[in-house]
């Protein structure tokens, strides 16, 4: 039985991209485009996986440096499709199966490549019908409705520019047939034209060779991404894809259209996103969970019960059950909040853990801290935990009560029970119970006049329309 080799052509620089990032690297549901190709060829039973690179190519291995299983192909010098394949057949057995396929078609379906690996002709070609054909070659097919050749587009005649059926790019074939007909169609010496692998298919049926014709049913997913407008495009289809999979898994999504996964879900009964949520790296979700509008999760785990409010911010963070975030509200890397914890708008969690109850209802900021069961930090509270050189330590206790406008200068540690007055600056541990303030004594000035502005004498000074004057 053959074995099945891959080629997948990498090698392009993208040029209409206007990037300094290879073609392939371009994101697409916050993964490179190649990603995305490699994961439909690993459900193949492939041999070996050979990758064609050329522009970008320390960029493109590296990105891929952890897969061991890819054979790099330095193509140097581009010269074609011809000459890509031609590069990567050298390291291909005589008696295996070749399918060819394309870095930036990352949509593509297994279905359609299996089709192609699987067709007992020498020689499958993957099609596709569309509207509108223009930019791409077309499959030419004789009276018979077999196929003579494929025609590229800038050398289409009329006749044959009106063709709707278009190639794909993707091919199978034998490898010793591909060699030799890779070598019938080597452009000479000197000359300006690319090597297409597409001229194969002529060769071939010169040969009298037959050429299986595989349609691909959806268009849209074999086209390959040529720039940003294209990829835009393949994004939404790509997101409309994931929206309709986690919704038929049980997901309530206010509006598909405006729902971005650009890493992995998982949720359980009864989860709810309005618009505009986005989702980066791994997001676990409980029961009944339910997100805010223009709400952004990267690497975060939020447990049953737990409520984010609109446009707050989760990143490599936790929540308890039960636990509320926002609005506006950013929990950072190590932000650890226990069960009905309570964090507000413009809060701000950074490596701290807040235990069961907590709440810091609005303008605060907690980093590098333990706040303690059922304490309450008032608003403007922040602990001072950098020195300019080192982090610090904050131990906030339970049902400790944080004043207003309060500055904890870590490390320090505030007691069990203990009460620090609005507007302190604390630098010094408080004991369980205890009252801690810093206030200067009030003063009060009975009598007093405000300035009053003095007659303008045409000298210049300040404008006496400015705010604040």
């Amino acid at each position: 039985m053959e074995t099945l080799h891959l080629i997948i052509l990498a090698a392009g620089k993208g040029t209409r991209m206007r990037s300094a990032l290879p073609k392939v690297l371009q994101p697409l549901g916050g993964r490179p485009m190649l990603a995305h190709v490699l994961e439909r060829a690993d459900a193949l039973p492939a041999e070996a996986r050979h990758v064609v690179v050329s522009h970008g190519r320390q960029a493109v291995e590296g990105e891929f440096a952890s897969r061991q299983d890819i054979h790099w192909v330095d193509q140097g010098h581009p010269g074609g499709t011809g000459h890509a394949v031609a590069r990567a057949l050298e390291a291909v057995p005589d008696g295996a199966r070749v399918l060819v396929l394309y870095g930036d078609v990352p949509r593509i379906p297994v279905a359609d490549l299996e089709g192609c690996a699987r067709a007992r002709e020498s020689l499958a070609v993957l099609g596709t019908r569309v509207a509108d054909p223009r930019g791409y070659g077309r499959l030419i097919e004789d009276a018979q409705g077999n196929l003579e050749c494929i025609v590229e587009d800038k050398e289409a005649s009329a006749s044959e520019a009106a063709v709707t059926r278009i190639n794909t790019g993707v091919l199978a074939g034998d490898a010793v047939a591909l060699r030799r007909w890779l070598g019938a169609c080597e452009p000479a010496a000197g000359s300006e034209r690319e090597w297409y692998l597409t001229d194969v298919v002529a060769v071939a049926r010169g040969e009298g060779q037959s050429v299986a014709l595989v349609d691909s049913e959806d268009p849209d997913a074999v086209l390959g991404v040529n720039d940003r407008a294209q990829l835009a495009v393949q994004e939404r289809l790509l997101q409309r894809d994931i929206a309709e999979k986690y919704m038929r898994e049980g997901l309530a999504l206010a509006d598909p259209a405006r729902f971005d996964c650009r890493g992995t879900l998982q949720f359980g009964q009864d989860c709810g996103l309005d618009v505009n949520v986005v989702l980066e790296g791994t997001v676990v979700l409980g029961d009944d969970v339910k997100i805010g509008p223009g709400c952004v999760l990267r690497d975060c785990r939020i447990a049953s019960g737990a409520r984010l409010q609109p446009y707050t911010v989760v990143e490599g963070a936790r929540l308890g059950e039960r636990a509320e975030a926002g609005p506006f509200a950013r929990l950072r890397p190590g932000a650890d909040l226990a069960e009905d914890v309570r964090v507000g708008n413009f809060v701000e969690v950074k490596n701290a853990r807040l235990d069961s109850g907590a709440k810091a209802n609005h303008l605060a900021y907690v980093g590098d801290a333990r706040v303690g069961a059922g304490a309450n930090l008032g608003a403007g509270t922040i602990t001072c935990n950098y020195d300019g050189a080192n982090k610090h330590h904050t131990e906030i206790g339970a049902d400790a009560f944080i004043g207003s406008n309060t500055a904890l200068v870590a490390p320090v540690t505030i007691g069990a029970g203990a009460t620090v007055g609005a507007g302190s600056t604390i630098s010094r541990d408080v004991p369980d119970g205890a009252l801690a303030l810093t206030r200067a004594p009030a003063r009060t000035v009975e009598g007093w006049q405000r300035p009053a502005r003095q007659p303008d004498s045409g000298a210049a000074g300040p404008n006496p329309t400015k705010s604040g004057d």
